[in-house]
């Protein structure tokens, strides 16, 4: 498995997920990241904490060159 197609499976509640979604719908939307209410401050509190536990090299030496390979990967092609 590349390093490009490599998976990592997260697993959040169902309020949860209702609430991340409205908060990304609404930067969607907007273009502007605002908190509108506590629990979405929570929600992304709670994916922070599971993002953490997951080894995706947040800790790793080389993370700033991790992050941006992974952010050029993802960049929209020009």
């Amino acid at each position: 498995m590349t390093e490009e197609s490599s998976e990592i499976r997260i697993l959040i509640t169902s309020d949860e997920a209702l609430v991340l979604f409205e908060f990304l719908r609404r930067y969607s939307d907007t273009d502007q990241l605002n908190v509108v209410d506590q629990a979405e401050q929570r929600a992304l509190w709670n994916l922070c904490c599971i993002f953490e536990k997951t080894p995706v090299a947040p800790f790793d030496m080389e993370y700033g060159q991790a992050l941006a390979d992974a952010r050029e990967r993802l960049r929209d092609e020009e």
